[in-house]
């Protein structure tokens, strides 16, 4: 009974979400008496993603009537951007706009919350994880475990490397001082060679310019290009064609609130706002992926070269991951739990990604 009232919840707000991307419904026909306001930052440092973020949160009290609004921090102007779950925790927020990947240090599971080196590869599937597969309910119990209600996912796009020096191999990782999100992603490069520090994206740029680090994973080339990396390096290092990114091919975010806020709010405000987040996941990860068009013709008029792995590195650096995953999976029950559900599923014929021959020997 349990099981079906799950699925039938699933449906319930797919359903809603799906009409939500069309047009989302004021939820209060009358303005408010009193209007709740929440402090919510997100991980963004500026550029178009924060103008994104602070022109959704700017909509919330016309669509609630009044009864609840947002008042939007960009990175930093609260709490550090690696603190962002434990100032919604601790109630200094009540909400946060954070990369998923950013807490997996506290929270195995969070590595297998958002893409990883090799793993599921296209928002569509992710989406496939979270509202089909069983994935959204295996964060929200976590979260839960922890005082925060992981509201749901955020699609951002995949992530690219800014280097001072051609990447044209796996080989050309060695040695070099590279910013990566930790986790699976900074062990993937680290067995390549490469010497890894975590930066929040605040500090990539200094840490460039200075040659603190000569290369820099971060998130897309328009927001890249705003945030001038571009002029402290000469290249951009992707996968091979189609495959923009082997290590983070999908950045999510998410919406995640104190679990104080969030029971405060009518069942009717709670299913207004999961269905509001699945909306703007759709229009943050298009306004950002029309950005990227217009940025690669300016990455290359400033005289960024576009250097691309080989399907023959994809392979190196799949015979590295395949280990990491396994091992990073066994660090919680609830992290082989979303490992085991996304395994199959790129096994499947769906996708193909794994076969039994890549995996043969590990378990879980």
């Amino acid at each position: 009974m349990e099981k079906s009232n799950a699925k039938h919840s699933r449906r319930r707000f797919l359903g809603a979400a799906v009409g939500a991307g069309l047009a989302m419904p004021y939820i209060r026909n009358a303005k408010a008496a009193e209007t709740t306001t929440w402090k919510i930052q997100t991980s963004w440092p500026g550029g178009l993603g924060l103008q994104v973020f602070k022109d959704w949160c700017g909509t919330i009290a016309e669509k609630t009537g009044g009864e609840l609004a947002f008042k939007p921090f960009g990175a930093k102007d609260v709490v550090g951007d690696f603190s962002l779950y434990d100032a919604v925790k601790n109630g200094v927020l009540e909400a946060a706009n954070p990369f998923t990947i950013y807490y997996q240090q506290k929270l195995p599971l969070g590595a297998f919350l958002s893409s990883y080196p090799l793993g599921l590869r296209q928002p569509h599937e992710w989406d496939v994880f979270y509202y089909g597969l069983g994935g959204l309910e295996i964060a929200r119990k976590a979260y839960a475990r922890l005082g925060m209600h992981f509201v749901g996912i955020i699609h951002h796009g995949a992530n690219i490397i800014h280097s001072k020096v051609p990447i044209n191999s796996i080989d050309d990782f060695k040695g070099r001082k590279l910013r990566a999100p930790g986790g699976m992603v900074a062990k993937l490069f680290e067995a390549a060679g490469a010497k890894t520090t975590l930066l929040p994206g605040s500090e990539i740029f200094p840490a460039l310019e200075k040659g603190t680090i000569d290369a820099a994973d971060y998130v897309g080339p328009a927001l890249n290009y705003e945030y001038g990396f571009h002029q402290v390096t000469n290249y951009v290092s992707t996968g091979p064609q189609g495959f923009m990114s082997i290590y983070q091919p999908v950045d999510l975010m998410d919406l995640t609130v104190g679990m104080e806020p969030w029971n405060a709010l009518s069942p009717k405000m709670k299913q207004f706002l999961e269905a509001e987040v699945y909306a703007y996941s759709v229009h943050h990860h298009a306004a950002i992926q029309k950005a990227d068009q217009e940025a690669w013709p300016k990455l290359t008029a400033a005289g960024t070269r576009v250097t691309r792995l080989s399907e023959s590195d994809v392979e190196k650096f799949t015979a590295l991951a395949v280990p990491i995953w396994f091992e990073w999976a066994k660090k919680s029950p609830e992290s082989a739990e979303a490992f085991k559900i996304q395994l199959d599923y790129m096994m499947s014929g769906s996708l193909g990604y794994v076969t039994p021959k890549m995996v043969k020997g590990y378990s879980l």
